[in-house]
């Protein structure tokens, strides 16, 4: 069953708590990370993402960007601005995102567990990224920036957890943007044994968000075992940096679609090939999708509803009957000719914290059609993930993301 472990983190001294944790290194470009970091020589950017620091000349994947960021994690370690717990522990992380809030807890997983399937994957990863984090990790010796895991809730666990945070002040307490995040460490060594005991009888650990970081933490380990043919497993190089929610705690947000033409179609030919596979009716304003299988189209300042009919799609395959799926195999790539959307320069994805303003923007702007998409299901995730399927590309959007900098593991 699932391995997940205390360790010792080096993480902000508490006068720091809002200055270091940044946002995830993948979800800005460098020039908005540039912006991003200004007034703020603390920011964990500057270590996630550490081409900032060198002349714009320089790539973003050249080794001085892997020895910057070691430089910089370094330096915040020996002025004092990250402080490194002197024995092994857990953190419950929790994060309130307009009404909403998130608990999971922060440990490290095993990468035997990743190597045996019992971390379960639902994405494929690009070569490139990878090797961008795997120079990151074995550079900087250290995991930075966490895998963002979920597991089917378990009552034990998750009464430990609402019992430590009632009952003890948290160690940091602060807002970033719009959301509150707090975090409370675990220093009971019979409660920290009793989770992990707990979390051995979790069948399995599924990633939610970070299959390049993971993947890139393995293939690291992996190296390490090669230079350490003698290691024991028990060295820290054989786990990575986690934080496991239960499912209950966790909210998939839409992930919608903006295409820059009609495939040479006008707009009457085109709606009339949708129509064969949906049920189509315009709608007065703006409005998500209410149900599974449906949609909301938007098109020269007019938005439409489409529900797919019976029969258009396989409801007993799990990834068949996404809505995603649903979608590419009945528009996207028939209609508009968009068969790798991974690789084509006709379509963008935008997450649905952008809201259908954002769509509306873009159509209006340099796009022709938009999507909005109901959202996937945590359950739809762990069932393609159990079947050993993939889903298709830029399925799920979580909200709110864990920051990076809070918790930093090293490898030796």
């Amino acid at each position: 069953m699932a391995v997940f472990k205390p360790f010792c983190a080096y993480r902000p001294d508490r006068r720091y708590q809002d200055k270091i944790p940044a946002l995830p290194y993948d979800v800005m470009n460098t020039a908005e990370a540039r912006e991003m970091v200004k007034g703020n020589p603390l920011s964990f950017l500057h270590v996630d993402k550490a081409q900032i620091d060198l002349d714009e000349s320089v790539d973003q994947y050249s080794p001085q960007v892997y020895e910057k960021a070691r430089e910089n994690l370094i330096n915040l370690e020996n002025a004092g601005k990250l402080v490194l717990d002197e024995s092994p522990r857990f953190y419950i992380y929790r994060q309130v995102m307009k009404g909403r809030s998130q608990t999971g807890l922060v440990g490290c997983a095993a990468i035997d567990d990743y190597l045996s399937n019992v971390i379960k994957k639902h994405e494929h990863t690009l070569a490139k990224k990878e090797l961008d984090r795997i120079n990151h990790v074995d550079v900087c010796n250290a995991n930075t920036g966490p895998i963002f895991l979920t597991y089917r809730s378990d009552k034990e666990i998750g009464t430990t957890v609402d019992r430590w945070v009632k009952e003890r002040v948290p160690e940091y307490d602060f807002k970033s943007g719009e959301v509150y995040h707090t975090v409370w460490v675990i220093d009971d060594e019979d409660l920290i044994k009793k989770l992990e005991r707990a979390f051995e009888s979790v069948e399995s650990l599924y990633i939610a968000d970070g299959h390049h970081r993971c993947a890139s933490a393995v293939k690291v380990a992996q190296k390490r075992r090669e230079q350490y043919p003698d290691y024991s497993g028990n060295e820290e190089f054989n786990f990575f940096l986690a934080i496991a929610y239960p499912d209950s705690e966790l909210e998939i947000m839409d992930y919608n679609r903006v295409v820059k033409d009609l495939n040479g179609l006008s707009f009457e030919e085109f709606l009339s090939r949708v129509e064969e596979k949906f049920e189509v009716s315009e709608i007065e304003k703006a409005a998500s999708p209410k149900e599974k299988h449906s949609f909301s189209m938007y098109y020269g300042k007019r938005w439409y509803s489409l529900k797919a009919k019976e029969g258009t799609f396989d409801k007993n395959n799990p990834v068949e009957q996404l809505d995603v799926s649903i979608l590419q195999n009945n528009i996207l790539t028939p209609i508009l000719d968009i068969d790798n959307p991974k690789t084509s320069t006709r379509i963008e994805f935008i997450g649905g914290i952008r809201g259908l303003k954002e769509l509306e923007r873009r159509v209006n702007d340099d796009m022709v059609l938009a999507f909005a998409m109901y959202p996937t299901t945590i359950e739809d995730l762990m069932s393609i993930a159990d079947a050993g399927e993939i889903m298709p590309p830029k399925s799920t959007w979580f909200e709110p993301k864990p920051l990076s900098g809070l918790f930093i593991h090293h490898l030796s």
